[in-house]
């Protein structure tokens, strides 16, 4: 029981043997802690169970827990890969008790379990204690035997915990172990106490009291324990070693380090295999937990860990890329105890390689640049800030990177002057913005983006989370605080909100801490960097600094995420069914429906629409993983990914992936042959959120489709129970409309069309009717035609004739007629009125219709009209004026002819 994974499992099994509930280690990136950057420490997770803000169903918790020092005041980075001990990834195993133990049985299983169960020597252990806890003192004498010279009471705040400046805290007790006079260094709370003999193994916390102010502390009515045991360091210990890289998990993934870059693990190699080796668990974890590089905040603190191990694997000698390599090796080390590095080990080992091939660019470029810069620098120069931030602005080389290389030179840079010139460069691109048509009262998101830096989003893999508010404001303007009854918008450090972008809306939810609650109504994103929650302040007060418990709406986020996926799904049938010319032009991803836009000549047959369906339901039933991973933009629209409209890209993306290829839907037959089966049928760059599974959205339905411009369609679906609801609505309609037909419901298609032929054929034996009727009747009987200065006219007024069918009136009173003219004024039952107005042919060179329709229309109340001199129409408002209208056209024609 001395490898790495026995040391872990036989640590949990023990105190799952006494009582514990062995408890999964949470994420890296703390849900419940705005104020850390990474999770530090196996308390993290239960920081809100101490404070009395969570209750769980368990009052006794063993864990194993990964962590994280990189970033902020825990920073281990520099220091790792020279030392013995120092890590930026680690594991902590704990022990835990929320107000059911205190330290009698604390002490007693500390004991018995590096005593017994690890069976470590106890002449090699000594402990600490709070110089003021005689308790802590006396127990250790009666359970472990010690005597008084190997309990050392230390005075000082390393032997005494706090989670803050308020709230739970306590003495604590160290475990130490000898590693044997040949190494140097003394115990602790002696002057050499920093050296290496004496390692602290196991750090156990009396939570017994609560800090109230700075000056009042009061004990805790249900004492606590916490403890931690650093598994590098233990296994150490058992495996007779004072150095954790000579480990059994960190000799293999040397190894393997060696093995591909053929340098051995020696002289001035050794520590760059140990940077290599601890670099890549902190960023595997870091990537398996949803924290990609950037150029912000945690994503940036990964990009540094990545960049200091790659620059090592430079340094060996490493041609190509090296740590994607090293991925198999530690996922067979750990994916046992961790699964979610095999869930996400594609990821891991894409990020990496990407990464790592990007920065060899960047190194090669800035190292040639930096060289030339500095050629004439020697030990305790600078380099002129200026210069190193031309570096980083223009070349991409980070200055971390830079004073690091030029360390083994002895030059340093000047970071003030580095500094000067990023502020310089912020002004100037205000400036620009200022000019761009932006409003005035939008500056102020620039100035909270230059002091803030960018919000963390977490909404990825969480839909709660807390945050600290970083500024508030109202009506456009920082405030300090809102008041009940104030809208506003917040701004966190980290949020698990969506902000609205690529056609996907902003999350909803709440905010709350005791007394506290924020209704946010949307959320926005601004300068692509700030996350603005919009909302109301229900009740109690909101200030700066204050922490804050949030919660994304999940049955709203859980629609939205279905529709996101469907578009998708949508996107790869349309181009199947439509071809490669579909492209997507716009798009709303709402909860209760999804719209998309996409290039298409003509409308979609119905035909044509029930295959792309087929196809997204397709894909919906085979219920695979959504797949994101991290790619460079151009190598990843290269491969197929399609890009969103409207969205901005940076030099990597997020590719997300759902669904297998699919055979033609007409072609059964095609789908043994295998092609293609294990391809993804949608890729496509995309930042929104997504479901874990295609069967997660569990139904598209298509509701609708149409030209919202020249060449550009627009469908809208409904997906899961809004697609159910719809579908069962149209069902019941379809029923009810069986049952008024006296038909079975497959029936209703062919009763229709039998209805609908029927009436078509009946409106043309009425219209028939009335245009017979309208010109009196018979073809040998028919309305007087009387003489006007010699020519013949017929004048009607008719009612019910549609005004479609007014011309045809008129050409067969036209047949009657034979030589003359016509006009017909048809009144509707809104009281207003058509007019058409026919000249034979031998009469146009003395009359023209569209002169006579005019003379009629203004009879109306109306103006104009038009046609051909042998035909033409007008209308008018006052229908009660038909016969005037037909007397003015006779007065028109009595003029003429008067006149000839």
């Amino acid at each position: 029981m001395t490898g790495v994974n026995e040391i872990r499992s036989a640590f949990l099994d023990y105190f799952a043997r006494h009582g514990h509930e062995i408890v999964p280690s949470s994420p890296l990136v703390p849900r419940n802690d705005p104020t850390l950057m990474f999770t530090n420490a196996g308390m993290v997770q239960f920081k809100n169970v101490f404070t009395g803000a969570e209750h769980r169903p368990y009052s006794r918790a063993v864990t194993a827990q990964k962590c994280v020092r990189a970033g902020g005041k825990h920073n281990d980075l520099d220091n790792v890969g020279y030392t013995a001990r120092h890590h930026t990834f680690f594991e902590m195993l704990g022990n835990f008790s929320f107000g059911d133990y205190f330290k009698p049985l604390a002490i007693e299983l500390a004991w018995n379990l590096v005593t017994r169960e690890f069976e470590l020597s106890r002449d090699r252990l000594l402990v600490t204690v709070y110089a003021e806890d005689d308790e802590a003192f006396s127990l250790w004498r009666k359970i472990a035997g010690l005597p008084e010279e190997r309990i050392i009471r230390i005075a000082t705040s390393d032997n005494f915990w706090a989670m803050g400046d308020t709230g739970p805290c306590g003495p604590c007790s160290e475990i130490f172990f000898d590693h044997g006079a040949h190494i140097p260094g003394g115990p602790p709370g002696s002057p050499d106490q920093d050296g290496d003999r004496f390692i602290e193994i196991w750090n156990l916390v009396f939570m017994q009291f609560e800090q109230v102010t700075r000056d009042e502390r009061i004990p805790l009515p249900r004492p606590s324990i916490d403890t931690g045991m650093g598994l590098e360091r233990i296994a150490a210990v058992l495996q007779g070693t004072h150095d954790n890289y000579d480990t059994d998990l960190f000799r293999r993934l040397i190894e393997a380090s060696v093995e591909l870059t053929g340098v051995p693990a020696t002289g001035t190699a050794r520590p760059s295999h140990r940077v290599i080796a601890d670099h890549l668990r902190a960023a595997a974890f870091l990537i398996a937990d949803g924290v990609l590089p950037s150029n912000e905040g945690r994503g940036y603190v990964l990009r540094r860990i990545m960049r200091r191990a790659m620059r090592h694997a430079e340094l060996l000698g490493a041609r190509e890329p090296l740590m994607w390599r090293l991925v198999p090796v530690l996922v067979a080390e750990m994916g046992r105890a961790y699964p979610e590095l095999h869930r996400a080990e594609a990821l891991i080992a894409e990020t990496l390689k990407l990464e790592e091939t990007r920065f060899r660019h960047t190194l090669a470029r800035g190292l040639a640049l930096l060289n030339e810069a500095t050629e004439n620098l020697s030990a305790g120069d600078r380099l002129a800030g200026d210069i190193a931030f031309k570096l980083y602005d223009t070349y991409g080389f980070p200055l971390d990177l830079t004073q690091d290389a030029l360390k083994s030179r002895g030059i340093a840079v000047d970071t003030e002057g580095f500094a000067a010139a990023m502020q310089r460069q912020r002004e100037e691109a205000r400036r620009a913005w200022a000019g761009s048509g932006e409003t005035a009262t939008e500056a102020v998101w620039f100035a909270l983006r230059d002091r803030l830096g960018a919000t963390e989003f977490l909404g990825y893999d969480t839909e709660t989370a807390e945050g600290v508010v970083t500024a508030i404001l109202k009506d456009g303007v920082e405030v300090a605080a809102l008041a009940a009854g104030e809208e506003g918008v917040i701004l966190l450090n980290q949020t698990p909100f969506y902000a609205e972008s690529g056609g996907q809306v902003g999350d909803t939810g709440v905010m709350r801490s005791a007394g506290t609650l924020f209704a946010v109504t949307d959320t926005q994103k601004k300068l692509g960097a700030l996350w603005a929650h919009v909302g109301r302040l229900e009740s109690g007060r909101i200030e700066i600094g204050q922490p804050l418990a949030l919660e994304v709406d999940h049955a709203r986020r859980a629609a939205i995420r279905a529709n996101h996926s469907a578009t998708h799904l949508l996107h790869a049938a349309l181009r199947q069914v439509l071809g490669q010319h579909v492209v997507q032009k716009g798009s709303l991803v709402a909860p209760d429906r999804l719209r998309f836009d996409f290039s298409h000549p003509k409308p979609v047959e119905a035909a044509e629409m029930e295959r792309i369906e087929d196809l997204a339901n397709a894909a919906v039933l085979q219920n695979d993983p959504v797949v994101t991973r991290l790619m460079d933009v151009d190598e990843a629209i290269a491969s197929g990914a399609m890009a969103l409209f409207g969205e901005k890209y940076g030099d990597e993306v997020r590719v997300v992936s759902m669904g297998r290829r699919q055979p033609p839907l007409a072609d059964p037959a095609s789908a043994s042959d295998g092609s293609g089966a294990d391809r993804a049928w949608s890729i496509e760059l995309c930042g929104g959120t997504h479901v874990a599974r295609t069967g997660d959205i569990g139904l598209v339905a298509v509701v609708s489709e149409g030209a919202v411009a020249a060449g550009v369609r627009r469908l809208e679906a409904l997906t899961g129970d809004a697609a159910r609801r719809y579908l069962g609505l149209q069902d019941r309609r379809l029923r009810g409309i069986a049952a008024e037909l006296r038909v079975a419901p497959d029936e209703v298609e062919t009763r229709l069309r039998t209805l609908i032929e029927e009436r078509r054929r009946l409106e043309r034996e009425l219209a028939d009717a009335r245009r017979k009727l309208a010109i009196g009747g018979s073809e040998t009987s028919g309305p007087e035609i009387v003489e006007v200065g010699g020519i013949r006219f017929l004048g009607r007024v008719v009612a019910g004739v549609q005004p479609k069918d007014l011309r045809g009136l008129a050409d067969d009173a036209k047949r009657k007629v034979g030589c003359g003219v016509v006009a017909i004024v048809g009144v509707s039952e809104d009281g207003k009125a058509g007019l058409v107005v026919g000249v034979t042919d031998d009469l146009t060179a003395r009359l023209s219709a569209i002169d006579l329709v005019r003379t009629g229309a203004e009879a109306l109340g109306g103006k104009g009209g038009g046609g051909r001199p042998d035909m033409a129409q007008a209308g008018g408002p006052d229908g009660a004026k038909a016969e005037a209208a037909v007397a003015a056209i006779r007065a028109a024609i009595e003029d003429v002819a008067a006149r000839a």
